[in-house]
């Protein structure tokens, strides 16, 4: 078998999901080199660290933070990249697994109840053939002992893409997208909402506002990536 498994790796080598080299045998989907070098921005030990200020005087979060700072053309785009649009769902798991152990060193995401993914449109989902945030909340709910739940926020409307909007004219596009159904599982609950990327916060904040309609619930967000603060 180790031979059989020597001779795969040599005709089909796995590849680093952040820099394309070929991977050892004992890593996984990163490199060694590239695990060393992500940048990794701390905000979870951060309570009023940017990101918070996102949704300052907009919707109330109890905490927010990503893992990794996100730059155009550099090793984490690429890796968002493959996760999000090259099949590479694992990915999700995996760092959302490292960041929920991370997460667990702050009291205030220790107190979250369940994991909350941002729902795709069940069109979308059929073409992209996964959610991606569902997998990092596979990999977050490992890590935290925390239960994920995909049947309470719900994606009613199918919109355009949000990559070109500025911060308005993705809220025009998001602001009526969802709906939370049964609503008896999160009343009085700490939620943690759980993307791949925070930009301007439009579609969290689309999520949040709904949610918070519930008795007692609070939120909480975290994503694997943000532009903000590098």
């Amino acid at each position: 078998m180790k031979i059989w498994n020597l001779l795969l790796s040599f005709f089909y080598p796995r590849l680093c999901v952040g820099c394309g080299d070929a991977l050892q045998q004992n890593e996984e989907l990163l490199c060694l080199k590239c695990q060393l070098h992500l940048p990794e921005t701390n905000y979870h030990l951060e309570p009023d660290n940017p990101l918070k200020l996102i949704f300052a005087g907009r919707v109330k979060v109890e905490q927010v933070a990503s893992l990794l700072f996100y730059k155009k053309g550099d090793t984490v785009q690429h890796i968002m990249q493959n996760f999000k649009y090259q099949g590479k769902k694992e990915i999700g798991a995996f760092l959302g697994e490292y960041y929920g152990h991370k997460l667990m060193m702050n009291e205030g995401f220790r107190s979250v109840d369940y994991i909350i993914p941002i729902p795709l449109h069940p069109k979308k989902q059929r073409k992209r053939g996964y959610n991606q945030s569902e997998w990092i909340a596979m990999g977050l709910s490992k890590a935290m002992g925390k239960p994920y739940l995909t049947d309470v926020l719900v994606r009613t409307h199918f919109t355009e893409t949000q990559t070109k909007k500025g911060r308005f004219s993705r809220w025009e596009n998001v602001k009526e997208v969802f709906q939370v159904i049964n609503e008896d599982k999160i009343t009085h609950k700490h939620l943690l909402i759980c993307d791949d990327v925070l930009t301007t916060g439009a579609t969290t904040e689309a999520a949040i506002q709904h949610l918070l309609e519930v008795p007692g619930v609070m939120v909480s967000v975290v994503t694997l990536a943000t532009a903000y603060g590098g």
